[in-house]
């Protein structure tokens, strides 16, 4: 059971900070351009040192559709919350029911 969660939990770590790495600094538009994207990637880096573990060990229990279906939907549901508390935006009812598609896309993907 813990190979089908442990890249699960690694993905979900390595969206938040992607997450922070592509969308954290809409918050500071005051900050310069070049500082905004060093710091984005130092943030990236450790993005990186969990996406590619989830995916090594993620890909011993799922084929690549369904590892990458995981992280788009973990993705959607990640970047939901932030864009929420952090970047105080308005989640609408039509994102919802776009998500609600993609659920049903995954359903069909992990279909045997």
């Amino acid at each position: 059971m813990l190979k089908y969660i442990s890249p699960i939990v690694l993905l979900i770590i390595s969206n938040v900070f992607m997450t922070f790495a592509w969308y954290g600094h809409l918050r500071h538009k005051s900050s310069a351009l070049w500082i905004v994207i060093l710091v984005s990637w130092l943030i990236a880096f450790f993005e990186y040192c969990f996406q590619v573990p989830a995916n090594r060990i993620g890909h011993e229990v799922y084929n690549v559709v369904q590892l990458k279906t995981i992280q788009e939907v973990i993705t959607l549901i990640i970047f939901s919350v932030f864009s929420v508390l952090y970047l105080k935006e308005q989640f609408r009812w039509n994102y919802l029911i776009g998500f609600i598609f993609i659920v049903l896309a995954v359903f069909f993907i992990f279909k045997r």
